[in-house]
């Protein structure tokens, strides 16, 4: 069994500008917490697995990471 910390996926979003923000909330209602990050890190620029452990995406105007093997990409069948 793969403990919490191994099973998980961490992201990042580096943006330039909080004016790239769309929307963001924080939802704490006693029922669900749900937090919904919309916005723009522009045009593409490059999408690349750094060191094969990271799944970078970088546009004009941001960054976005994630946690996330090019082999686990590849193993998931297309629907």
């Amino acid at each position: 069994m793969q403990t919490k910390e191994k099973t998980e996926r961490y992201f990042s979003i580096e943006l330039n500008s909080k004016q790239q923000i769309k929307n963001m909330t924080l939802t704490n209602n006693g029922q669900k917490e749900n937090t919904l990050i919309e916005g723009t890190i522009g045009n593409l620029i490059k999408a690349t697995f750094n060191e094969d452990i990271i799944f970078e995406v970088t546009g004009t105007k941001g960054t976005l990471r994630l946690d996330l093997q090019a082999k686990e990409v590849l193993a998931v069948p297309l629907r």
